[in-house]
């Protein structure tokens, strides 16, 4: 479903070496994937913010807490033949429920150019903190939307 998803909406934007891997980064706090009909449908991870992460830095320098108080939700995305039914939304809110269960303000990026994505975040009611420019490689800059949870810190 992940190639699908790349071929079609060119997420992820660099296609892993490992997908595996990829959809289980060592800094993984936890993950789901939705059904549809007996068919998995779609995927979200949550976990703790790496080195490059510009949303949990933006969060924590504005509700003046520590990067180590926000989780990041990532890996969202959902097969095309299963849009539509809300399943992107309901990933989503497991994932906002786990991170403030544990006490953690969820935040996340985006790739500036996927508007899909960034016209869903607002439909939840995300704050947008800021888009940003990150070097991902040598090569390759892109510009990121940063967006936070509302809610308290």
């Amino acid at each position: 479903m992940l190639a699908e998803v790349h071929e079609r909406d060119g997420y992820p934007v660099n296609w892993p070496d490992f997908p595996d891997a990829w959809l289980t980064p060592p800094s993984l706090i936890a993950s789901w994937v939705a059904e549809l009909d007996g068919r998995i449908a779609g995927h979200i991870g949550l976990s703790r913010s790496d080195a490059g992460d510009a949303a949990p830095r933006l969060w924590s320098a504005r509700a003046g807490v520590s990067i180590d108080a926000t989780a990041v939700v990532n890996r969202l995305f959902v097969a095309p033949s299963a849009r539509g039914h809300g399943i992107g939304a309901l990933l989503m809110a497991q994932a906002v429920r786990e991170a403030q269960d544990r006490g953690l303000h969820p935040v996340l990026d985006v790739v500036a150019s996927d508007t899909a994505a960034a016209a869903l975040y607002e439909r939840l009611g995300w704050q947008l903190l800021a888009t940003v420019e990150q070097q991902w490689s040598p090569e390759q800059k892109v510009a990121v939307r940063c967006y936070a949870a509302n809610g308290p810190a």
